[in-house]
């Protein structure tokens, strides 16, 4: 939109979740941070003389907040089969576009093409009278925090430890063999998590099996560890996403359960990577033939 519109004042409303992804942002004017549980009333309160509001999120909140604003124009997306969403989103928006992601379609229907989330996001640019597209993640990342990551060991595997290592289709113990399997790659093992981590992320410091692991940085200090790595490997998280924005190459391990829809709609984008399924038991042989197949995937991109 700042390509399209140079001229145009651009706010991002967004939880102090998503924030810290684009506080550095040299693409928007104002950055206004909401509650995760607000109201739409809240939107008309503080937003007036807007020209245009696209919700970025295909839920009716989001849509709501849009129309609160009184924009003219007022853009935003839903999921095929979501019936009365997409009743009431026109009541709301004034272009509603349709996503074709859809979980049991995906999954019964394997000529179904899903696109990438981002696609989908970049379709309301286009909508919205968008004209200079760059199909890439972007994150500002500085020397500062570059120096803050620079005592882990460059170009090493990073394992971004999260609580679904942990569950339907693989087991804190799997977990810890992972890295024992990994070490025959020869390259450096570093372990990172976040608070839903913390506790696994403990026990592998515990058993030895990475060479550093690093828990709840900041966020772009999380960023530039794996900038650092030549491979990152993660279960289905946020963690893929700023992998692709720093463009390292990523091996994710998607849930069983709508894995054709997760593995296309919220895939590594535009870095080299593979994606994985996890096997449907935990028993002992599903379990090694995963931790083979990630040890194989991450050798394919080293």
């Amino acid at each position: 939109m700042r390509r399209s519109f140079p001229a145009a004042r651009i706010t991002l409303v967004c939880s102090r979740y998503n924030a810290v992804v684009v506080e550095r942002s040299t693409a928007i004017d104002e950055l206004v941070e909401l509650p995760v549980q607000t109201r739409a009333e809240v939107t008309r309160r503080r937003f007036h003389d807007v020209d245009l509001a696209i919700a970025l999120a295909p839920r009716a909140l989001d849509m709501q907040i849009a129309a609160a604003t009184g924009a003219p124009r007022r853009i935003g997306y839903t999921y095929a089969r979501r019936y009365l969403t997409r009743i009431m989103a026109h009541r709301w928006l004034s272009d509603v576009l349709i996503s074709e992601a859809d979980p049991d379609r995906a999954d019964h229907d394997p000529s179904l093409v899903i696109r990438h989330e981002v696609d989908q996001v970049l379709a309301l640019a286009l909508a919205a009278g968008a004209t200079d597209i760059v199909p890439d993640l972007m994150l500002q990342i500085d020397d500062a925090d570059r120096a803050q990551a620079a005592d882990l060991p460059a170009g090493g595997i990073v394992i971004h430890i999260g609580k679904r290592w942990a569950e339907h289709g693989s087991t804190p113990a799997s977990l810890e063999q992972l890295f024992r399997d990994m070490r025959p790659l020869g390259r450096p093992l570093v372990a990172t998590f976040g608070e839903d981590g913390r506790d696994l992320g403990r026990r592998i410091a515990a058993a030895g099996v990475a060479d550093r692991v690093v828990g709840r940085l900041p966020f772009r200090v999380w960023a530039a560890v794996f900038e650092r790595a030549a491979c990152v490997v993660t279960i289905d998280t946020g963690a893929t996403h700023v992998a692709s924005a720093v463009k390292t190459p990523t091996v994710v391990l998607f849930e069983s359960r709508y894995f054709r829809l997760n593995s296309q709609e919220w895939s590594p984008y535009r870095v080299p990577n593979a994606v994985l399924r996890k096997p449907r038991s935990e028993e002992p042989g599903a379990l090694r033939a995963s931790r083979t197949e990630i040890v194989a995937a991450v050798a394919s991109l080293l």
